[in-house]
């Protein structure tokens, strides 16, 4: 006899989970919607609407809040992909105020936490719109934005991982997006798989804009002559989170110590930006007492 296992709901910071009853029917938008609930996963509801319920069933603004929180809170946790496609059938309203968020964060300079904010949006309009090639791109050029940055370098080994995985996924819907190939490529420099990064690159390298041409064909000159970084460079940018940790801890001369290691692999100190790290090790070497150094590292910052 087979059996059919379900996953269990993922908890929610502020959100219980109902079952109805199979014949529960959402509806609401003065009977636009009308859609049976049977072989959905529990509905997702705030703490508040879930006490509210007493012998009431959810109602259809409750559904919505929940599912919508849910989604924010977490949108790869279970049944996600059914709650994005309730929102996408019967709440425009939800995704046209998704769809203005995600337009606000593109428009300016976000901080970490709102950059967190903005790959969770992304991912429930990838699950609304499930063949659109252009949405797993953002999100992995997020992933890649997160991943460089020293406030959140600590990330960086599952950002530029995931951001691989984002890129395959638009590479597969898509698989003649070039700026998709060309990033795809640079994560997997990043990751040091060399060889696959100038394969990839070759194949669409006729294709690209003339500055990034010209980055490119450096680039797959470098692997082929063996002018590449000592180790991977997701290697480096880990080491420097470790440094940036050290140096939160107060141990300055061993966090300045990973930073010059680092900083002395030429190949990545050329290809990588590094004025935020310089200003780093002049913070280090300021907090040890070391003014003359730190003078010199705030001055190539």
């Amino acid at each position: 006899m087979s059996h059919i296992v379900q996953k269990q709901p993922t908890p929610l910071e502020g959100m219980r989970y109902y079952t109805p009853p199979d014949d529960y029917l959402l509806s609401g938008r003065d009977g636009m919607v009308a859609i049976p609930w049977a072989g959905k996963p529990p509905i997702p509801l705030l703490e508040e609407d879930f006490s509210a319920l007493e012998v009431n069933l959810p109602d259809y603004d409750m559904v919505g809040r929940g599912i919508y929180q849910a989604l924010r809170l977490n949108p790869d946790c279970s049944g996600a992909a059914a709650y994005a496609a309730v929102l996408r059938d019967a709440y425009p309203h939800v995704i046209s105020e998704l769809g203005g968020q995600v337009i606000m964060l593109e428009a300016k300079e976000i901080d970490t936490p709102y950059l967190d904010r903005k790959i969770n949006l992304l991912k429930i309009m990838a699950l609304i719109d499930p063949e659109n090639a252009g949405i797993p791109l953002e999100i992995a050029r997020a992933y890649v934005d997160k991943g460089s940055r020293l406030a959140s370098m600590q990330y960086c080994v599952p950002c530029w991982y995931a951001a691989e995985k984002q890129l395959k996924t638009a590479l597969a819907l898509n698989p003649e997006d070039r700026h998709a190939v060309y990033e795809y490529g640079e994560v997997l420099y990043v990751l040091g798989r060399y060889e696959q990064a100038a394969e990839i690159w070759s194949d669409v390298i006729t294709l690209l804009e003339p500055a990034e041409r010209v980055q490119v064909e450096a680039r797959i000159a470098g692997i082929l002559s063996g002018k590449i970084p000592v180790v991977p460079p997701l290697d480096y940018l880990t080491a420097l989170s470790v440094a940036i940790e050290q140096h939160g801890n107060g141990c300055n001369d061993e966090a300045a110590s990973i930073i010059l290691d680092v900083l002395a692999d030429p190949v990545f100190a050329e290809q990588f930006p590094l004025n935020e790290v310089y200003y780093l090790l002049g913070t280090c070497y300021q907090e040890a007492g070391m003014m003359t150094e730190a003078a010199e590292a705030f001055r190539r910052s």
